[in-house]
């Protein structure tokens, strides 16, 4: 990000600050929900690990079962539209007609979430945030989409008249962005969208957008070696206290994710500045290190 546009970030950023939000939404229920689940002493699995985002999740050996295994709370698929099938690949070389979007996702979901009494994780009523990133054009392919999880809307929260009803599982749609026009005309959505910084002054309420999503090298220098500086740890606490008065959550990609002290610092430092999500590849690591730091 270049010195005018940070600049230029912070003063809409802090008019936000100065001027009050847009309180409330699917990101703000979810904190007062996971605080307790009324489910005690009724065979609660172990907590699940409310931070936790697995990025590029389908390229794991078992798609989504691996993240569930290691208590992940947020996992994401990128999808191609192929003949008006949902594909489930990173890139284009790699698409398989069996690879579908219900095949790998939805149908193991709705199956786990009828097995545990309507929740993801069994006596937890923490809300699964599917991410689903489109690769081919976002219009055709959010409405293919949209039809699809209308199928599957007993586990999907949906939005309607801006008044979100939260299910167990909540999908957030990134990728291209021409999804959103045909979202923000939808009456009734089973999805919502990924806001970029410049949505989070743009008085778009949370019920739409409630996740806030940034590439961590477009606004951060910082790689985790030493001390983070203090402007740079500044717009971290301005972006994530903004968006968390408008009651949205906070993720970043392309974090460095490579086992090592860089990685733990860069780590530590979300966890401090209370980013909602922490991006990873490595299942297991990021399992060890938040069961230990993130208490």
């Amino acid at each position: 990000m270049s010195a005018y546009s940070r600049r230029r970030a912070v003063a809409t950023l802090s008019a936000a600050i100065a001027g009050g939000g847009l309180a409330g939404g699917l990101a703000s229920s979810a904190r007062a929900a996971d605080r307790g689940d009324g489910d005690r002493g009724r065979g609660r699995g172990p907590a699940p690990l409310k931070r936790a985002h697995a990025h590029n999740d389908y390229l794991h050996e078992r798609p989504l079962l691996d993240a569930l295994d290691h208590g992940f709370a947020s996992v994401e698929s990128d999808i191609w539209l192929v003949d008006g099938q949902l594909l489930v690949a990173h890139d284009e070389s790699q698409l398989d007609p069996a690879r579908t979007l219900q095949r790998l996702y939805l149908d193991p979901l709705a199956r786990r979430i009828r097995a545990n009494g309507g929740r993801v994780y069994k006596g937890h009523r923490l809300t699964l945030q599917l991410l689903i990133d489109l690769k081919t054009a976002g219009d055709p392919t959010y409405r293919a989409l949209s039809e699809v999880l209308r199928g599957y809307g007993s586990i999907f929260s949906s939005a309607t008249g801006g008044k979100v009803r939260r299910r167990a599982v909540t999908a957030v749609i990134s990728g291209d962005r021409g999804a959103r026009a045909p979202m923000e005309a939808e009456k009734l959505r089973y999805a919502f969208y990924d806001g970029r910084h410049d949505d989070i002054n743009s008085g778009v309420p949370a019920s739409f957008i409630p996740l806030i999503s940034g590439n961590w090298n477009s606004s951060f220098t910082w790689q985790g070696t030493g001390t983070m500086p203090a402007a740079e740890r500044s717009w971290l606490d301005l972006i994530v206290h903004t968006a968390h008065k408008q009651g949205q959550t906070v993720r970043f990609w392309a974090t460095p994710d490579l086992p090592g002290e860089a990685r733990d610092n860069i780590w530590r430092t979300l966890l401090d500045a209370n980013v909602d999500w922490v991006n990873t590849d490595d299942l297991a690591g990021l399992q060890a290190f938040l069961r230990k730091h993130d208490t």
